[in-house]
């Protein structure tokens, strides 16, 4: 398994990623716009991701498995460099992939990405107080909660509680 940044090759493939896991996706977290599920779409989601990764306030990757296949995304977004040195991670893996393992070595490989390549100190998640898997996947990848916070989102009128979560970098050991 492997992180690929996305760029325009991976449209059509991130198209159908998309497309197939679109329902259970929105079951658990809020939509996204309709137009993103069309090619159109997706390029323009893509160029975004690009975007942002020169502006250094982004960067997406593209879980991918030994056969070259999509099984998921992971991203760290809302970086704040000066005097933070910090991001938010999210993912998601295809419902048909769930629970292979590739959920904890996106993130083991991403927390290594961030604090080495991207020069970041702190990375903050969360998830649903009811998603147990995302919990483990959190905490088995260093991650501490720090905080519940209560209604906190919203998903088709039904308000849920959300658990937070703070992994920092290594601390620097002193040259001898």
């Amino acid at each position: 398994m492997k992180l690929v940044a996305p760029c325009h090759e991976h449209i059509d493939a991130l198209l159908a990623f998309e497309l197939e896991n679109r329902a259970f996706f929105e079951a658990t977290i809020n939509a996204r716009p309709a137009s993103y599920y069309a090619r159109e779409g997706v390029s323009l989601a893509v160029a975004q991701a690009m975007a942002d990764v020169y502006a250094d306030i982004g960067y997406q990757y593209l879980v991918i498995d030994d056969a070259d296949r999509i099984v998921g995304r992971i991203n760290l977004s809302n970086i704040k460099r000066a005097h933070f040195h910090s991001a938010v991670l999210g993912y998601r893996i295809g419902q048909a992939h769930c629970g292979k393992g590739y959920a904890g070595e996106a993130v083991r490989q991403l927390l290594a990405l961030a604090f080495g390549k991207h020069r970041l100190q702190r990375i903050e998640a969360d998830c649903r107080v009811d998603n147990l898997a995302s919990k483990r996947v959190l905490e088995r990848n260093g991650f501490n909660q720090f905080g519940h916070s209560r209604r906190s989102f919203e998903l088709g009128g039904v308000w849920y509680d959300r658990l937070h979560f703070e992994c920092h970098a290594p601390a620097a050991q002193p040259q001898v």
